[in-house]
């Protein structure tokens, strides 16, 4: 994970462990305190799902560029190889018409 992905991470659950904390601590009753907690809860859950999405659309996209990256060396590779080929093919062909 990245060190974004590292600190938004550590906020969420920051934020979550105050949370949980001040509802404990708070003077409530406790219907109230369970009721804010299956709230807050819920909040960071949805958060923690977009933050997971948004995680593997990054990852996506690397992979991506990633992979295209790779295509591109392959293709260049291939490219010097047949010049190389082609260079060692007249080499071969002018030594031969030198033995003659």
């Amino acid at each position: 994970m990245s060190k974004s992905g590292n600190f938004i991470a550590g906020l969420l659950t920051g934020a979550a462990a105050g949370t949980i904390m001040a509802l404990l601590y708070a003077p409530d009753t406790g219907k109230n305190t369970r009721d804010r907690l299956s709230y807050q809860l819920s909040n960071y859950k949805d958060e923690l799902t977009d933050l997971i999405n948004e995680l593997r659309k990054e990852k996506q996209k690397l992979m991506s560029e990633a992979k295209e990256k790779g295509e591109k060396v392959v293709v260049e590779a291939k490219e010097k190889a047949e010049s190389l080929i082609k260079e060692a093919e007249g080499l071969l062909e002018s030594i031969e018409k030198a033995k003659n």
